[in-house]
């Protein structure tokens, strides 16, 4: 490469580095190091060290309560998310009458913003006259405290979540049209089931598709923040059921003006989601197909 050309490249990527420096590896550095301060805004940042590590994983009950919490929303929220778009996009593939219209329709929600989408669902999940409850009623279903009741919040919260899944439906119908057909053919020639053919040729050819899903699944859902506080409030809800760890974060960093404490919260959830996604690599090598061989 021609020195000019080299410099030109270098002033078009200049933007991105600039903007790269300043937005992401700036203000991670500085949150790296006041995770070993004590800073609350008012007063300079005092080393302590280890000290807000030490009381995080030692002695601050509401830190593992909002850890397994969002643990718990993760563990029901990425399987039912999968399954749903997964069945959703197979519908579709199936060459059904208005595919155009039903595609729009299941995609429409994931686009909207999230807020209009709790406020949707405050009004759907109220417990004493909400659309969801009123449906079971006349089915003579007695419908659960979706927002008042500790054991209802989070399976609220999943199907919430659950509806804006457009985007892992999208992702799964390419995947699926992806699939040669010369595969079911030769399927059906042998005398294939539904079912056999849906796990052995389906699934291992979507298995690409499916482990990104899991991986993006997983670290989104260990976020959730905005629409917990939209739909219920910022405080986690009946008996902290809601209170999840992006919560307590933003509590103690602009709440309380904890911001060192905040800062350690931030590294030891960015920690779990690096730990959590190279074990999902991991086991991928046992479960993943791609065309040139396995993972």
């Amino acid at each position: 490469m021609r020195r000019s050309e080299a410099v030109a490249a270098y002033l078009f990527m200049l933007p991105w580095l600039i903007g790269f420096v300043v937005f992401t590896a700036g203000p991670m550095l500085a949150s790296l190091s006041l995770s070993f301060t004590s800073y609350n805004v008012l007063q300079p940042p005092r080393w302590v060290g280890l000290a807000n590590f030490t009381q995080m994983l030692g002695y601050d009950d509401m830190f593992r309560k909002a850890l397994v919490n969002t643990l718990v929303y993760t563990a029901l929220y990425v399987p039912l998310h999968m399954a749903v778009a997964l069945g959703l996009a197979l519908l579709l593939n199936a060459r059904v009458r208005g595919v155009p219209l039903w595609r729009t329709a299941f995609y429409l929600p994931s686009i909207t913003p999230v807020v209009a989408v709790a406020l949707l669902w405050r009004f759907i999940l109220n417990p004493a006259d909400g659309a969801l409850n009123q449906l079971l009623g006349l089915l003579g279903i007695p419908g659960p405290g979706w927002t008042s009741d500790p054991h209802w919040i989070k399976p609220g919260l999943v199907l919430m979540s659950v509806w804006t899944g457009g985007s892992a439906m999208l992702i799964y119908l390419a995947g699926l049209k992806n699939i040669p057909q010369a595969l079911y053919d030769a399927a059906d020639v042998d005398g294939a089931s539904p079912w056999q053919k849906f796990a052995r040729i389906t699934l291992p050819m979507l298995s690409s598709v499916l482990f990104y899903t899991a991986v993006i699944g997983v670290i989104g859902s260990l976020q959730i923040f905005a629409q917990s506080v939209v739909l219920l409030d910022a405080n986690g809800g009946s008996d902290n059921a809601a209170l999840f760890y992006i919560m307590y974060l933003f509590n103690q960093g602009f709440a309380y003006f904890k911001m060192g404490y905040a800062s350690a919260l931030a590294w030891v959830l960015f920690v779990i989601i690096v730990a959590l996604t190279a074990l999902q690599f991991w086991l991928s090598n046992r479960w993943v197909y791609y065309e040139g061989g396995n993972a």
